[in-house]
This record gives C-alpha cells, sequence and structure tokens, in this order.
C-alpha cells in the first residue's frame, strides 16, 4: 500500500501525553495547587517554562522512538487541553461552577465540568500557540503537530445566559467572530510554517447522548441548531484555512483523570456531520461499548481520512494486537482500508494531571499501534 506523505498518518495520535511527576509539582508550586483553583489562563512564568522545554524534549525522543511521525509537545504548557487558546482571547473567562453537566467513570462517580463565560466580544490579539509550536518544531525530526479546542468547545461550556446580551444579542455574531478568531491564529501558525492542526471536541458525542440531548434543551438550546452553527463555523475555517495544511477533528466523549461526558455512537449525528464537515479527517473514538458501532462510517465521504481511536488511553491494560487488527478490518468493510488510520481514542492526559495510566503505559500504547499499524498497512 502507498505510502502516506502527508497527515494523518497510518500510526498517530490525539496529542496530550503524561506529564512527569516534576512536571506536575512544578506548576501546583509556581502557579497554583488544582484546577478549582480557576487558574487555567496561560502563565509566563520563566522557571517552569525552561522545565517544560526540557521535558517537552524527552517527550519529543519517546515518540520518535515509538516510531511516530507526528508528533505534539503532549500539551505540557497547558492546564487543560481547552484553556491556553480560548482564553487568549478577549472576551473569553474560564470558571468552576455552575456547568450545565460533569463527569462520570464506570462506577457512578461524578466530576463537574468547567464553565466558560463571555464577557464582551471575542477577538484574537496573538497567536498563543506560535512560540510553542516554533520550539516543538525546532526539537523534532518529524511533523510537528499542533492541537487546539474546536471553536464549537466554548458554547458547550457556556450557555445564553452566560454570553453577555449587550456583545451578542443574536449567537451568530458569537459564531462569526469565533470563526475570525480561528482564521486569524491557523494564518499564524501557517506563516511559521504549521502543516498539521488538529481541532479537538466533545460536542459532536454529547449530541449523541440522550442524557446530554435533554441537558442542552433544558439550558434553553436545540441541540440540532447547535450542530448546524457549528458545521458553518468549522467551514468557514476550513475556507480561510493556509494552503498545504492539513485540517482534522477529533470527537472526543470526554476525557478528564478516566471520566467522560457523554455515551452512545455518532449515528445520530454521521449523515449531517460527516456529508457537511470540510475537515480533512475524523480522529473518533471507538475504545469501549460506549461509542456504539462502526456502522455510522458508512455515511463518510470517499475524500476522508478516519482515523480509528481503537486503543484506550483511560486504563494501563494493553489491548490485543490480534483484535484491533480485526476491528480495523470491521471498519474497513465500510470505508476503504486506504482511508483508514489508528490512534488511542483521546490524549493520556486532557489537564496536566492525567489519566490513571503511568508514561511506560503510554509509551507501550504509543509502540502497539506503531507495530499494528505496520501490520495492516506496511508502513507506520
Amino acid at each position: 500500500m502507498a505510502e502516506r506523505t502527508k497527515p494523518p498518518f497510518r500510526a498517530d495520535h490525539v496529542g496530550s501525553l503524561k506529564r512527569p511527576d516534576g512536571l506536575m509539582a512544578a506548576r501546583e508550586r509556581l502557579l497554583g495547587a488544582h484546577d478549582r483553583d480557576h487558574n487555567f489562563a496561560p502563565h509566563q512564568n520563566a522557571a517552569l517554562r525552561q522545565l517544560e522545554d526540557r521535558c517537552i524534549r524527552d517527550a519529543v525522543a519517546l515518540q520518535e522512538s515509538a516510531g511516530l511521525r507526528s508528533i505534539t509537545d503532549g500539551e505540557f504548557r497547558r492546564r487543560i487541553w481547552w484553556s491556553e487558546f480560548l482564553l487568549s482571547l478577549d472576551g473569553v473567562e474560564g470558571n468552576y461552577g455552575g456547568s450545565f453537566t460533569d463527569f462520570r467513570d464506570k462506577t457512578g462517580h461524578a466530576m463537574p465540568a468547567p464553565r466558560i463565560d463571555v464577557k464582551g466580544r471575542i477577538r484574537w490579539r496573538s497567536s498563543v500557540n506560535l512560540e510553542p509550536f516554533r520550539y516543538l518544531k525546532s526539537v523534532t525530526r518529524q511533523t510537528p503537530k499542533v492541537t487546539m479546542p474546536a471553536p464549537q468547545t466554548l458554547y458547550h461550556f457556556t450557555s445564553r445566559d452566560r454570553v453577555d446580551r449587550a456583545a451578542y444579542p443574536d449567537l451568530a455574531g458569537l459564531w462569526d467572530d469565533l470563526a475570525d478568531a480561528y482564521i486569524a491564529e491557523l494564518a499564524a501558525l501557517g506563516a511559521a510554517g504549521a502543516t498539521y492542526v488538529q481541532l479537538d471536541e466533545v460536542v459532536t458525542a454529547c449530541l449523541c447522548d440522550v442524557r446530554q440531548r435533554g441537558a442542552f434543551k433544558a439550558r434553553g438550546d436545540d441541540p440540532d441548531a447547535v450542530m448546524k452553527a457549528y458545521v458553518w463555523t468549522i467551514n468557514r475555517i476550513c475556507e480561510a484555512r493556509p494552503v498545504g495544511m492539513t485540517l482534522a477533528m477529533h470527537s472526543c466523549r470526554g476525557n478528564y483523570q478516566g471520566h467522560w461526558l457523554a455515551e452512545g455512537g455518532y449515528d445520530p449525528v454521521a449523515e449531517y456531520l460527516f456529508g457537511n464537515l470540510k475537515v480533512d479527517a475524523f480522529f473518533l473514538e471507538y475504545d469501549s461499548p460506549r461509542a456504539g458501532s462502526f456502522a455510522p462510517l458508512r455515511f463518510m465521504p470517499k475524500e476522508k481520512t478516519v482515523v480509528l481511536g481503537l486503543v484506550s488511553t483511560k486504563t494501563p491494560e494493553l489491548e490485543s494486537p490480534e483484535l484491533l487488527k480485526r476491528r480495523i478490518d470491521e471498519a474497513a468493510k465500510l470505508v476503504p482500508i486506504e482511508n483508514l488510520c489508528l490512534s488511542p481514542q483521546c490524549g493520556f492526559s486532557s489537564n496536566y494531571l492525567g489519566n490513571p495510566v503511568t508514561i511506560d503505559d503510554e509509551r507501550r500504547k504509543l509502540e502497539l499501534i506503531v507495530d499494528v499499524a505496520r501490520d495492516v498497512w506496511g508502513r507506520a
């Protein structure tokens, strides 16, 4: 099979990596003890930056030694996956308390989701991803990958009541301003040489979950209208992206210290979403029965790449290579195998505290993905 010369690659990964204990301890010592301190925003601590640089070099070495061709900085500079970019925008604030949803695990234990408040017009001033990208590009021989929250993330963790009505009497203006902010960010990244950007989001999966759809309606939102607004927004961004930039979207069911937000397959949204969204690739979560079947993939257009998230980042148990190969074969009945790739279902550390896995667990899982990709496609 022909080698993929542009991302996503046959063996890929979502982005965040488990932080070393020393980096977690330093962040708590220098910036505050825990997410509940509301300290979401990008930091300017020089000592922590130097430690992050060293840890990122080690994370790059881990990814390259595993055989990966797309390399991230592990999101080591972030407190939580969505915080850096969204909170760099004028008018956006992050808080805890009052969120319309929560995270759960298999025992039923619940953890509160964050909340975003929109206090004024959303405006992009400068790129918060630019310097981290430049550093990453300087320390890897492979393709550097930038991850950032998809625009729908902002509205998912807010609500009409938490969006300033003087700034946005009509929510169409909010989606328009969000698109402008993302277009400016991608232009800055493209000018610096970025060719691979992934938009991360949980909204798609929540719009497939009966419980979450009910929560949307209870807060006064029409779930289908939200879907249409975010597809319109991303398509505007896609149309204006720099030439040669691959834009992927990672649709997750939530990943917070082993907890999740949503359950259910992509069936309720697949035909509209896959048929209308103009991203180049979809990273889809398929690591557990909560994700449903591959049946929705029948709506995937032929020109799209599908990255199957078959390996769990929530548990240390290593998946069976033979099981992964059987599942790839099953998906290939609906999407041509040359359009498929393999990855974990999510990152290993959506916030700085991470999932209940070790760095060694992470390494073994990334090596597994590369080994299986070589067996299936001939190359990773």
